[in-house]
C-alpha cells in the first residue's frame, strides 16, 4: 500500500480518476500505460524523463509501457501554450529527429519491457472518410475549452483547422493502441481528456489521466526545447552537471522529488530546511548534479563531473582540458575573442571586457588595448565556463 501511495503522489500533479486506477492497480492486472512524444527537435531533455521515470516504476511492477512517437503529430506541433502557428517540419525532419529519440528513452525505460507504436501505423492508412469521422467526434465548444485555443481565438490570433484536429490526433492514439492509463504533463491534460472521451465514444473503458509537473529550465520558466532553456540527455557529462549547478535554489525541493531517488521523508525535509538555513544548498546542488549525471551516463561520470566542478568553481583551478587556439601573428584581444569562438561578434567581444567577463591568466582585461603574443602559452578565460590556451 505504501508503495502504491508513492507511485501515485509523489511528483505527480494529479491523476485522474484516482479512485479507479487504485481499484484497476489492486487487481493485479498488468495495465497499458501510454505516452507520446513528438520529435521536433532531436534532443530530449530532462523534463521529458520526469514521465518516464514514472513510468519505468510502473515497468517494475510488472506493467506494458507503451511508447507513442508522434510521426504525425509532430508534424503539426502541439499548441499547447503556443500564442502562434508552429512553423510545420517535413516528414523526413521528423524521421530524422525520431531516430534520436529510440536511443533517450532507453537510457531511463527498460527497453524489454517497452512497447513502441509509431503514429503512421494507423494515420498512415487513414482516408479522408476516417479523418470527417474523427472530426465530427468534438464539437468548436469542446475545443475552445482548450485554454490556449480560447486565448488565440479571443485575441484574434491565427488558428488553423489543422491545430484544432491536434487533440483529436492524439486522442485517437489512446483509441489504436487501447491504453489504460496515459502519461503527460500538467500542458497535457486537455489532450489526455480528449482521449479519455473518445475511448468512451467506442465503447472502450476509458484511459485513466495521469499529470506530471513540468519542471523549470535553467532560466525559470518552464523547461522547453522553444525557450533554449534545456538540460539535454545526451549533454556531456560535465556540462550536464554544471547547467543543474546553475539552477536555481527554490527548484531543488521539485527536482528532488521528480528526478532524484532520495527518500521522501528527506525530499519532504529539503524546503523548511532551506527557509531555516539549516541545509546547503549548494551541497544539495551537488547531490542532485551528480545523481543526475550518472542516470544518464553513469555513476562514475557523475562522480568525475562533480570532482572537476570543484576544482574550477570551488577550489578555483583551471580545468584539466581547455582547448588550444594557434596564433601565427600578434592578435588584439576582441579579434582573439571573435577567432577562438569566446565571442560572436566584436561588438559582442567589447561588451564581455566592459562587463568585466574576460580574464588573462587570472587577471581580468580592463580595455581593448591587449595584444596577444603567438606562443604565449597564456590562459584567456571568459565568464566562468569558456577557455583558451594560447600557443
Amino acid at each position: 500500500m505504501t508503495e502504491t501511495n508513492d507511485l501515485l503522489t509523489r511528483g505527480v500533479a494529479e491523476v485522474i480518476v484516482a479512485a479507479e486506477l487504485r481499484q484497476r492497480l489492486a487487481a493485479g492486472t498488468p495495465l497499458r500505460l501510454k505516452q507520446g512524444f513528438d520529435p521536433t527537435k532531436p534532443e530530449m531533455h530532462i523534463g521529458h524523463a520526469v514521465g518516464l521515470r514514472k513510468l519505468r516504476k510502473f515497468q517494475e511492477l510488472g506493467h506494458q509501457v507503451v511508447l507513442i512517437v508522434g510521426d504525425w503529430t509532430a508534424q503539426i506541433g502541439d499548441p499547447s501554450g503556443r500564442d502562434e502557428t508552429r512553423t510545420r517540419l517535413t516528414a523526413a525532419e521528423v524521421q530524422a529527429n525520431a531516430a534520436t529519440y529510440m536511443e533517450q528513452f532507453f537510457r531511463v525505460i527498460d527497453r524489454e519491457r517497452t512497447e513502441v507504436r509509431w503514429q503512421s501505423e494507423w494515420f498512415g492508412t487513414f482516408t479522408f472518410e476516417h479523418a470527417l469521422n474523427l472530426a465530427g467526434r468534438f464539437t468548436l465548444a469542446q475545443m475552445l475549452a482548450h485554454e490556449t485555443f480560447r486565448k488565440r481565438y479571443d485575441e484574434g490570433t491565427p488558428l488553423t483547422i489543422l491545430e484544432l484536429m491536434y487533440p483529436m490526433l492524439q486522442a485517437y492514439d489512446s483509441v489504436a493502441i487501447n491504453a489504460d492509463v496515459e502519461f503527460g504533463g500538467t500542458d497535457q491534460k486537455f489532450n489526455i481528456l480528449a482521449g479519455r472521451e473518445l475511448m468512451g465514444q467506442h465503447g472502450m473503458t476509458p484511459q485513466q489521466v495521469f499529470l506530471l509537473p513540468l519542471i523549470p529550465g535553467t532560466d525559470g520558466r518552464k523547461m522547453s526545447k522553444t525557450f533554449l532553456n534545456t538540460v539535454d540527455i545526451r549533454m556531456p557529462p560535465a556540462e550536464m552537471f554544471g547547467r543543474v549547478m546553475s539552477m536555481s535554489d527554490e527548484v531543488l525541493p521539485l527536482y528532488f522529488e521528480v528526478l532524484s531517488e532520495m527518500p521522501t521523508a528527506e525530499v519532504a525535509a529539503i524546503r523548511p530546511g532551506l527557509a531555516a538555513g539549516t541545509i546547503s544548498p549548494r551541497d544539495l546542488k551537488l547531490r542532485l548534479a551528480g545523481e543526475i549525471v550518472a542516470q544518464f551516463h553513469s555513476p562514475a561520470d557523475g562522480r568525475a563531473a562533480e570532482e572537476a566542478f570543484i576544482r574550477q568553481f570551488v577550489n578555483r583551478e583551471l580545468p584539466t582540458d581547455i582547448p588550444e587556439h594557434a596564433l601565427v601573428v600578434p592578435t588584439s584581444i576582441i579579434e582573439l575573442l571573435v577567432s577562438a569562438g569566446l565571442a560572436a561578434s566584436k561588438g559582442e567581444a567589447r561588451r564581455l571586457i566592459d562587463g568585466g567577463g574576460v580574464k588573462v591568466d587570472g587577471a581580468r582585461v580592463a580595455g581593448y588595448e591587449l595584444t596577444l603574443q603567438p606562443s604565449a602559452g597564456v590562459v584567456v578565460q571568459v565568464g566562468r565556463r569558456k577557455f583558451v590556451r594560447v600557443v
